[in-house]
């Protein structure tokens, strides 16, 4: 799927709720119809890099999401085992050393496919894209590339996009032998085909 350019970050995303990477992991595990983990498969063959962003590699990338979709997904104990394909397909890492003002958002793009290992068919025809912005927060506002490593960045952004794979699955819940869900919504979390980017205004003397 051919990635349009990147855009500037909508500005009702600066009053967001905080919602944590991981924080709903704490919780009881609700079960997902009989989902239980099968193979999950992260690639990144095509990687774009956004503009005004710290440099990552795929092998950072493929490696930080399958570690948190095993964490989320192996919390699981269904009869059934289900598939994931993952493709990390464009990213920006807010950088430091540019004019705070501008404030560069951490996103992270990716499409995802799932399948069902009975009957060894695709449960979405298509790959279904989903784009992550960084978990909102005070060091969010100023710009993450002052307060976190790009380690930290892309781990939570990892985790995020594991959360948005989950929500999805959820409101297919059919597929799993249980109803479909209503999720309220989630302001780190922007799924379906539009591409919400989260680079400010370029700006020169970005560093990685």
């Amino acid at each position: 799927m051919r990635l349009q350019a990147f855009g500037t970050l909508a500005a009702a995303f600066l009053v967001a709720a905080c919602q944590g990477g991981v924080e709903d992991l704490a919780g009881p595990v609700e079960p997902l119809g009989d989902y239980r983990k099968g193979f999950v498969a992260v690639v990144a063959p095509n990687l774009q890099k956004g503009p005004v962003s710290r440099d990552a590699t795929a092998d950072e990338w493929t490696g930080a999401v399958e570690a948190a979709l095993n964490e989320r997904f192996d919390r699981y104990e269904g009869t059934k085992f289900y598939h994931l394909g993952v493709s990390v397909e464009a990213y920006i890492l807010a950088p430091p050393g540019i004019p705070v003002v501008l404030s560069p958002k951490s996103a992270l793009i990716l499409n995802v496919t799932v399948w069902d290992d009975s009957t060894q068919t695709k449960l979405n025809e298509e790959p279904h894209q989903v784009t992550v912005l960084e978990t909102f927060g005070a060091d969010t506002l100023i710009g993450t590339g002052y307060t976190k490593t790009k380690e930290e960045q892309i781990e939570n952004l990892s985790q995020n996009a594991a959360r948005a794979i989950e929500r999805y699955m959820r409101t297919n819940g059919q597929w799993f032998g249980t109803q479909a869900e209503v999720l309220e919504d989630d302001a780190t979390i922007i799924d379906g085909d539009a591409l919400m980017q989260a680079a400010g205004p370029t700006a020169d003397g970005a560093e990685n």
